[in-house]
């Protein structure tokens, strides 16, 4: 048995007792407190020391989130306790009322079911009475005294009991119970062997949460005092006020008031602007400084003295500055660089013009933005870039309007604060991509901006006054058009950008992209050279663009590679890279250059495509099958391009007889339309009269040439309608080997605009009707098996016949 000696009594304990495990409360000796038992095992322990001598041991687990606590899971030191009351509770558990008797060493468990017991053994001892130990005693009394007295949630009346103990076990174990600390440091306590050392433990825990409670009435003593001082100066300044207005001093508020006012007048702003800045100040001066109208009132007037009101800067008047400023940075581009140059020599003459508003259409990587800082540096003016690409509100543009808590000024306003000029040349990229919601129509509020009869008097939601957009340079760039409403394009310049052809693309990396990139990878001259066959290689076989952009890409590959071996030999040499090694440095070429056949073939034309990329080639492909007149199209082909094929189709019926056709030749047979990478979408009618030639060279048996290509949209009389993309469909002809191209007359115009480059070495034709078309297309054997070519009912020949 074991023997727990208490003031005015003495226990007798076994050495096994049941096994109460605590999650997150530690029981000291003379200490009582009500617990909530739930756990099985914990309710069977207590059911059987209710029924045996209402004795039990507890523990305070190490980590409450397990479940079934191990022994190594429990601390070693626990606490003796005697069940008081005990009442069950609806849900199984049980709410007990248990008094500490004294501290206990856990040994290892005897058994585990039906509940925990554990070998328990008598630990610690009372230290010898001695001054040492007295002073002790009343150093941790005084601090406890204090603690009671900064911490809110103990309640002093814990002095008066602690005031009437006078047993110094009895007392350590009090004050340890009623401090508000971490489990883990309560058991520190608990764990202490001796009274002395338990008091020591108190004293060292005591001193830090004295640190800590008086920092914090500190800081609430600072807090309540600047709270005071700011209801004291409001009251002062309110008290102040009505002694001016007694005084007839007026209500005009302090220093800040006046030199508000002072900004105004030294602003150029204009007179109603001035008027209204003047009349919030007035306002302003009649509100208590702190007020959350005042800082709402004070931001308005700061962005109304922000914005460059008159501020405008002086643009370049030399036209030769101009035109050598933009050839620096972008190679070719010239209707651009004209339309500058242009505006430049009206503005010399004019002096006051309304600046144009431009849009840059074409695809990814051409040099739109770019072209814009270009421009800017050009006229010498400031350059201000905004991204509209997921704009979907309004308020990006207009603002908010006062009301609203945080509200700004919209984009086009800040962004003329952060110019300083209202002149500047403002880039509004990616016009294209703003979409809306509910928050209203980003575009719709576009109108006014690139409105020249508008934009003058343009009106912003926070400043609610008119602000002169007239002498801003408004550029736009887009990708395409589709996703820009009717009425913000009619507002607009456009100026397409196309793509670059394969000798102005090996100009931009000579003139630009591999200094540009030799120079970020550390290198120099002498250590790499890049011949232009390499930089051809580069287009063809590791880029698929209209720009450059993955170009540049590919070359910084080269100088990575260049760079790890220059740095990897031990003698510095000059690398040259060229078309027969450029495969060590990029791999094998991703694409392919897509080439006409080696020989002719029935059912198979050659049709011209464009892309967002650049041009492509098509191979069409039709076959005769036994049917019953369906006509099949595959290739994942769009609406647009299923009807022209069906419309080529409804054409060879109508000529069936010109053609040498059977006149029911369509009721015994399918016909198949393929064009070929199925997984590429694929629409537009600018294939129709290359698959009415597929058509009829599959339904003749007569082959077609391997070297002529075709675009153009096909009508059910035979007409040849005009088509778009013909740069970039004349230099995928030129790119795949084509020797002959077949275009609409409608688009005869548009080869004076076309570059050499695009045209070289290719024989073009332009006509009006397929008829046209079928002479120059099929082989001479055509001549005797159709009867519309054998009697010259093409008219011999186009209408329309260039060489290059």
């Amino acid at each position: 048995m074991i023997k727990i000696r208490r003031e005015d009594e003495t226990i007798r304990v076994p050495e096994e007792l049941a096994l109460l495990p605590l999650r997150d409360v530690v029981v000291f000796p003379y200490m009582i407190i009500p617990l909530l038992v739930g756990r099985p095992k914990s309710v069977a322990a207590l059911t059987a020391a209710v029924d045996k001598d209402r004795l039990l041991v507890v523990a305070a687990q190490r980590r409450a989130e397990i479940a079934e606590p191990k022994r190594k899971d429990l601390h070693s030191v626990g606490t003796v306790v005697r069940v008081l009351q005990l009442l069950r509770l609806p849900d199984n558990t049980i709410k007990v009322l248990v008094e500490g008797l004294g501290r206990v060493e856990l040994g290892e468990y005897v058994k585990t079911q039906p509940h925990v017991t554990v070998g328990i053994s008598g630990y610690g001892k009372a230290s010898r009475a001695g001054s040492e130990l007295s002073a002790l005693v009343r150093s941790v009394e005084g601090q406890f005294e204090e603690y009671v007295k900064l911490h809110k949630k103990i309640p002093e009346e814990i002095l008066i009991s602690i005031g009437n103990v006078t047993d110094r076990d009895h007392l350590v174990e009090m004050i340890g119970a009623h401090l508000s600390v971490s489990l883990a440091t309560k058991q520190s306590v608990l764990d202490k062997g001796t009274t002395k050392a338990r008091f020591q433990e108190l004293s060292r825990i005591l001193s830090n949460e004295l640190e800590i409670l008086r920092i914090e009435k500190k800081i609430e003593g600072e807090v309540r005092s600047q709270v005071q001082k700011n209801q004291k100066e409001f009251y002062l300044n309110e008290q102040l006020k009505a002694i001016r207005k007694e005084l007839g001093a007026g209500t005009e508020g302090g220093s800040e008031v006046g030199e508000l006012a002072e900004a105004v007048a030294e602003s150029n702003m204009p007179d109603l602007v001035a008027d209204k800045a003047l009349k919030e100040i007035e306002k302003l001066g009649k509100m208590p400084p702190l007020s959350p109208e005042a800082t709402v009132a004070r931001n308005y007037i700061d962005w109304l003295l922000n914005v460059p009101w008159g501020v405008e800067s002086d643009d370049t008047g030399d036209l030769n500055d101009v035109m050598r400023i933009l050839d620096e940075d972008h190679f070719g581009l010239e209707k651009v660089k004209q339309r500058i140059v242009e505006y430049v020599a009206v503005i010399q003459l004019a002096r006051k013009i309304r600046g144009p508003i431009l849009c840059f259409v074409g695809p990814p990587g051409v040099g739109k933005t770019s072209l814009g800082k270009s421009i800017a540096r050009a006229l010498g003016r400031e350059f201000i870039r905004v991204s509209l690409g997921g704009v979907r509100d309004e308020a990006e543009i207009r603002g908010h309007r006062r009301t609203y808590i945080g509200a700004l000024p919209g984009r086009i306003i800040q962004s003329l604060k952060k110019a300083g000029t209202m002149n500047p040349v403002f880039l509004l990229d990616e016009v294209d991509k703003m979409s809306k919601d509910f928050h209203g129509d980003p575009a719709s509020a576009l109108l006014e901006v690139l409105d020249p009869e508008q934009n003058h008097t343009f009106s912003d939601h926070y400043l609610e006054v008119e602000c002169d957009l007239s002498r801003v340079m408004f550029l736009t760039t887009a990708n395409t058009l589709h996703g820009i409403p009717p009425p913000l394009l009619d507002r607009m310049e456009l100026i397409r950008l196309p793509g670059y052809l394969e000798p102005e693309k090996v100009e931009i990396a000579k003139g630009f992209l591999v200094p540009h990139q030799v120079e970020e990878h550390g290198l120099s001259k002498r250590d790499i050279t890049v011949t232009n066959e390499a930089l051809r290689s580069i287009i063809r076989g590791y880029t698929r663009e209209a720009g450059v952009r993955n170009l540049e890409r590919e070359i910084a590959r080269v100088c990575r590679k260049v760079a790890r071996k220059v740095v990897g030999s031990k003698k510095r040499k000059k690398i040259s890279v060229n078309g027969r090694n450029l495969d060590d440095f990029l791999g094998v070429p991703r694409f392919s250059t897509k080439r006409v056949d080696k020989k002719n073939w029935i059912g198979v034309a050659t049709g011209l495509a464009w892309t967002s990329t650049g041009g492509e080639t098509l191979h069409i492909e039709v076959s005769t099958i036994p049917g019953k007149g369906n006509l099949i199209l595959t290739g994942t082909l769009g609406d647009v391009m299923r009807e022209s094929a069906r419309a080529a189709l409804t054409y060879i019926r109508s000529r069936a007889e010109a053609l040498g056709l059977d006149k029911n030749f369509y009721e015994t047979i399918d016909l198949h339309v393929h064009i070929p990478e199925g997984a590429i979408p694929k629409d537009g009618p600018s294939a129709g009269i290359s698959i009415a030639a597929a058509l009829i060279s599959s339904l003749t048996g007569i082959a077609l040439r391997r070297d002529t290509a075709l675009t153009g949209e096909i009508t059910l009389r035979g007409h040849v309608l005009p088509i778009g993309g013909l740069n970039e469909k004349l230099v995928a002809a030129l790119r795949a080997g084509v020797r002959t191209v077949i275009l609409p007359k409608e688009n005869e115009k548009d080869l004076v605009e076309i570059p050499e480059e695009a045209k070289k070495g290719l024989t073009i034709y332009t006509v009006e009707r397929m008829d046209q078309v079928l002479p120059l297309v099929m082989v001479e054997q055509a001549k005797k098996s159709i009867p519309l070519l054998a009697r010259g009912g093409a008219r011999s020949q186009a209408t329309g016949y260039y060489t290059h």
